[in-house]
């Protein structure tokens, strides 16, 4: 299986031309990018969030341009440390013009499965898939690019069913 890096994975955002969602289902991620300011929030100290710039520009840039990013973080109660600190830092997100929705793993529908055997994965455009791969430590290795339209499908069915279930941010109280 081929891996593109985040990198290459954030380039998609300049060809998408509707709608980017993102399905998270971890309770805890690995990223050297937010190694750092991970441990810092742990240890009660001040972010200046200088690390999210490039992410928050990409994301003003596309939002600005009528292009919808929309994600469901799917997360275990009583939270996870991670997920408070995402959580802490999601208005940022907001600000930056995306749409962001929390739904609690214990108000999924019964039966709900998720495809791609339970990774993370972005939509862009109701034809292209990058499904994020984690190794057993979860730390991102990268995504595979799937365009099979029945999978795509499949992701789209999902996505459509949690969007309705999850909480906006602004409503969700951890």
């Amino acid at each position: 299986m081929e891996l593109i890096t985040s990198a290459e994975r954030d380039r998609l955002f300049e060809s998408f031309e509707r709608d980017a969602f993102h399905l998270e289902l971890r309770d805890d991620y690995g990223s050297p990018v937010e190694d750092t300011p991970y441990a810092s929030w742990q240890r009660g100290e001040p972010d200046d969030f200088s690390w999210l710039d490039p992410w928050m520009t990409l994301m003003k840039r596309v939002t600005s341009q009528g292009k919808t990013v929309r994600r469901v973080r799917v997360v275990t109660e009583p939270h996870s440390q991670y997920v408070g600190w995402e959580h802490s830092l999601t208005r940022l997100n907001v600000q930056a013009g995306e749409d962001i929705r929390w739904l609690p793993r214990h108000r999924l529908p019964v039966g709900c499965t998720f495809p791609l055997r339970g990774n993370d994965w972005w939509l862009y455009d109701d034809r292209l898939l990058a499904v994020g791969h984690f190794d057993q430590d979860g730390r991102v290795l990268g995504s595979q690019l799937i365009e099979d339209p029945q999978v795509v499908t499949e992701c789209a069915q999902v996505r459509d069913q949690l969007w309705g279930l999850a909480v906006p941010h602004a409503e969700y109280k951890p």
